[in-house]
């Protein structure tokens, strides 16, 4: 088996050095005992072939470029994430990809039976999801064609002429025929057997690319489906918004109504009627104004899901659910079960192969050929045994001079893989840095929405008093005012904490991988 060359210095010689050795030829009968003997070299010399392509390919084997996950998270998260289970025996276990962690269609944890409608069509409507998938299928192709270049290739074809020499010829000879038919029938064979292993890389290239493809895939179907829940969430954020606009509107309507009475019966002012004809005003202003960004959310739903806008609508759905527990796992699982770290791995491992494949090209080119056939100028005798003919040979090539050109693709090679290998570990890096900023989100926002349903109890309280204090003629309606634009502020807020927590609650879901995990990559 040839050593793989390290810092191979290029010969300085200006040619392609090139051999053909046929094992034996034959037109006609020939000679049988000929024919016995350049079968037998051509079979030893297919098993020296076949011995030869055993041998391990060219290049560094692949090894997935190393990263030590943490033992544990820095954030806890909020009370709806699930940590793992204490480790037993003090230490964590290597664990599998789908312990303690979602699995399948992840957005059925919501229990929302709207939202897990639109989440379906994504997998048979989307069209980008579509476009991702045809790439992978693409890539996959390739595989097929690389690996082809395992075997031989075989041809096959028919030549009836008709030939008329020229009397006129040099080399004319009066006792030749001057016209005669010249009938072929013949397969042709070519291999070139993969002694350094540059066809294997270049498969393991092209299957390592198409698993990158189908990383890809789950990464845009992970992405799509998160996208469309937080845009649902926040819709639905909004007709939680709308729902109090609207009941503060019929409130503001009945307080105009009391103060327009009082004024009749000289107990308000016409500046209280002006103040509380203008709070009754602002609120419909920002009612209506709500609508534009609700429209805003339904269409991108409309969009993802691949509805006809036209013909699209979502009922309004204000916020009745309850934040799910979302399980944790353990930190190593992260390296399992991100898609874009699974694809970011494929990559190295390709680039990896590419080494092989540089390194092959200092070693020299051989080929196998082979032909068979019949050949005749009378159409009676053309299917016979005395018209037969074959040949065998092979043929060796080498470059002996390119200016270092093999070498500064190598180093290429090499450098390439490094570039990969780091992308890899950067994209690690920057996963675990998106699950400890959702968990950290999801920790202040739980305590952040603690506190703010404590600030709207209190405005709640301060208004009723305050209105209470207006109706018994204590106060002045600024009193009422004050209060009411207090609480109102207070509740939009503890709206858009909901919101903000379901919206973080997707996020660390897309930060764990979804239900998805890397032994679904296609092998």
């Amino acid at each position: 088996m040839p050593r793989q060359p390290q810092n191979v210095a290029p010969v300085s010689r200006p040619a392609v050095l090139a051999a053909s050795t046929p094992a034996a030829a034959m037109r006609g009968s020939g000679d049988p005992h000929d024919s016995r003997s350049g079968g037998r070299r051509y079979l030893f010399l297919l098993a020296c072939s076949l011995l030869l392509i055993g041998c391990k390919p060219m290049g560094p084997d692949y090894n997935r470029p190393g990263y030590n996950a943490p033992a544990v998270y820095k954030e806890t998260g909020a009370s709806t994430v699930t940590p793992p289970p204490n480790p037993t025996g003090g230490a964590w276990q290597p664990a599998n990809p789908s312990d303690g962690m979602l699995k399948g269609k992840w957005w059925e944890i919501y229990q929302d039976p709207q939202l897990n409608q639109l989440e379906e069509r994504i997998a048979t409507n989307n069209v980008q999801l579509k476009q991702a998938l045809e790439i992978y299928l693409a890539a996959r192709d390739q595989v097929s064609a690389a690996r082809a270049n395992l075997y031989p290739t075989l041809s096959a074809g028919v030549t009836p002429e008709g030939i008329k020499n020229s009397l006129h010829a040099p080399n004319w000879n009066k006792n030749s025929t001057a016209t005669y038919a010249d009938l072929t029938i013949a397969g042709q064979a070519s291999w070139e057997p993969d002694f350094w292993g540059r066809v294997r890389r270049t498969v393991e290239q092209a299957r390592a690319n198409a698993e990158a493809d189908a990383a890809q895939v789950a990464n845009v179907d992970l992405t799509l489906h998160a996208e469309l829940a937080t845009d649902y969430f926040a819709l639905r954020g909004l007709d939680s918004e709308i729902k109090l606009f609207s009941a503060t509107v019929a409130d503001l309507e009945h307080q105009l109504d009391l103060t327009q009475r009082r004024f009749a019966g000289g107990v308000a002012t016409q500046v209280d009627v002006a103040q509380a004809r203008t709070q009754l005003e602002t609120v419909r202003a920002q009612l209506v104004d709500l609508g534009v960004a609700r429209a805003h959310y339904e269409h991108a739903i409309g969009t993802i899901a691949n509805y006809d806008l036209p013909g699209f609508s979502i009922p309004p759905s204000p916020f009745d659910l309850a934040l799910p527990k979302v399980p944790l796992g353990v930190p190593s699982q992260l390296l399992e079960r991100r898609p874009d770290i699974a694809e970011a791995e494929r990559l190295a491992a390709a680039s990896n192969a590419q080494i092989g494949i540089q390194i092959s090209a200092f070693y020299p080119s051989i080929t196998l050929n082979a032909t068979g056939g019949f050949l005749s100028t009378n159409p009676g005798t053309w299917i016979q045994g005395p018209s037969a003919l074959w040949t065998l040979g092979a043929q060796a090539a080498d470059l002996l001079f390119d200016a270092g050109q093999r070498h500064a693709l190598t180093d290429a090679a090499r450098h390439n893989y490094e570039a990969q290998a780091d992308g890899y570990r950067n994209t690690v890096f920057q996963a675990f840095e998106d699950v400890e900023d959702q968990l950290a989100s999801l920790r202040i926002l739980e305590q952040e929405a603690r506190v703010q349903q404590g600030a709207v109890d209190s405005a709640q309280r301060s208004f009723d008093l305050s209105n209470t204090r207006y109706k018994g003629g204590v106060t002045g309606y600024l009193e009422v005012l004050t209060a009411e634009q207090t609480l109102i502020s207070d509740q939009v807020t503890a709206i858009n904490l909901e919101s903000r927590q379901f919206a973080a609650s997707v996020s660390l879901v897309r930060a764990l991988g979804g239900g998805w995990d890397a032994t679904q990559l296609p092998k």
